[in-house]
């Protein structure tokens, strides 16, 4: 019996470590409708902005989608999945260098007239809170609704270099972000509340007319100062 009892003890460990495996999905999580956006052997599912190819400086490493600023700057840009989404639910894994900055975008509208992901997507922001220098204003910090709600009451990273959870659903307009369990962000895309916060907002520039205008489109992850790592990025469409 003891016997037994020890092998299933080194059977429900092994299913354990592989359900653990980063970039992997379990026969729930598929038959709940999760897939992956990154393989962790290549960048197969993404393009770089407004072209055709992942740019040299976004790099597979150790299962990991790495963004790696000492590449050639004409490798930058950042990068969106070949796909638009609507009603979803993501999930991810980012980590970030020593005063690294960077950020998930969402409802990108991939057009020539727009020249970056940020005139037309809402972002969650990626940040080392203590070294970036873009750590100023309270919702510029990691997790929030950047530079429209959030403050370090809610943002609560990880040390650099240390994998964050992300989970950010939309839903009909309405947004629900979490960092690390924390719940940073609540809100309907165009309500009063949130057309308010956009008027307070660097997005009141008329330079972002299109922002925010469309609740459906591509997902980004952003070049920024530092180097950033991604893993574990499923999405489920609702």
């Amino acid at each position: 019996m003891k016997r037994i009892m020890v092998l299933a003890g080194l059977v429900l460990a092994g299913n354990l470590v592989f359900a653990q495996t980063p970039n992997t999905l379990t026969s729930k999580e598929k038959k709940q409708g999760w897939k992956l956006l990154f393989d962790g052997t290549s960048t197969k599912g993404w393009h770089t902005y407004l072209r055709d190819t992942v740019g040299s400086k976004w790099q597979v490493k150790d299962g990991a989608l790495v963004f790696d600023p000492t590449q050639p700057q004409s490798g930058g840009g950042d990068i969106v999945t070949n796909d638009v989404y609507e009603n979803f639910e993501l999930e991810l894994q980012w980590r970030i260098s020593k005063g690294g900055n960077s950020g998930i975008i969402f409802d990108v509208q991939e057009n020539p007239k727009y020249n970056a992901t940020y005139l037309t997507g809402p972002e969650m922001q990626v940040l080392d809170n203590k070294d970036a220098e873009d750590n100023k204003k309270q919702n510029h910090l990691a997790g929030c609704l950047y530079d429209m709600s959030g403050d370090s009451t809610v943002s609560r990273p990880k040390t650099p270099g240390e994998w964050n959870q992300v989970r950010l659903i939309q839903n009909k307009g309405h947004l629900t972000f979490y960092l690390n369990g924390i719940k940073t962000y609540e809100g309907q895309i165009g309500s009063d509340e949130w057309n308010n916060m956009v008027a307070h907002s660097k997005f009141s520039n008329k330079a972002f007319a299109d922002f925010a205008k469309v609740a459906r489109g591509h997902i980004a992850l952003q070049q920024h100062p530092g180097s950033s790592g991604w893993r574990n990025i499923r999405i489920r469409q609702l």
